[in-house]
C-alpha cells in the first residue's frame, strides 16, 4: 500500500461539479492498493499517518501530528501510485489492485483512520473522475510505502 501525504491549508474533492469533500487545515491522503496488501499494511500506515509530526508547533518546528492539531483528513483513491515507468513512455498499472480487491482495502483503511482519530474522515468516491483542489502548506509532501518501511 502506498500513500502520499500532503499537508494542506485547505483541500476539496469535486465530482460532476459537486463538492463531495472539503477540509481546512489537515492532510490530503492519496492511497493506492496492490493485491499483496493486508490488514497489517493498513494498521502500519494508519499509525504512521496519525502520528507523523509534520505540523508546526509554536516555534514553527514540525513537531505536531494531525491528532495534536485536531486536523481533518481527505482520503482519495489513487491507483496511479503503483505506476511502473520502467519500460517505454506509457505507465503500466499492473501492480494496482482491481476494484474487487482495492475497494474493501480502501474502505477498511478509511474506517481505521476514523477509529484512530475518533472523527469522520472525508473521502472522494472510489473510481470516480475526481477534481482535487489543494493548497499545499509548506509545501510538505511525504510518500510512504508499507512494503518499504524506511
Amino acid at each position: 500500500m502506498k500513500v502520499v501525504l500532503q499537508r494542506v491549508s485547505q483541500a476539496s474533492v469535486t465530482i460532476d461539479s459537486k463538492i463531495v469533500a472539503d477540509i481546512r487545515k489537515g492532510l490530503l491522503v492519496l492511497v493506492g492498493m496492490e493485491d499483496a496488501d493486508t490488514q497489517e499494511d493498513i494498521d502500519w500506515l494508519v499509525g504512521k499517518i496519525t502520528k507523523i509530526r509534520i505540523f508546526d508547533d509554536e516555534n514553527h518546528v514540525m513537531n505536531l501530528s494531525i491528532q495534536d492539531i485536531d486536523g481533518d483528513i481527505i482520503v482519495v483513491s489513487q491507483f496511479t501510485l503503483h505506476a511502473s515507468t520502467k519500460k517505454g513512455n506509457r505507465p503500466s498499472y499492473i501492480k494496482a489492485s482491481k476494484p474487487d480487491v482495492a475497494i474493501p482495502l480502501y474502505e477498511n483503511f478509511v474506517k481505521q483512520l476514523e477509529k484512530e482519530l475518533e472523527k469522520k474522515v472525508q473521502t472522494g468516491i472510489f473510481g470516480a473522475d475526481m477534481k482535487v483542489l489543494l493548497l499545499n502548506d509548506g509545501p510538505v509532501t511525504i510518500q510512504i510505502d508499507s512494503k518499504n518501511k524506511e
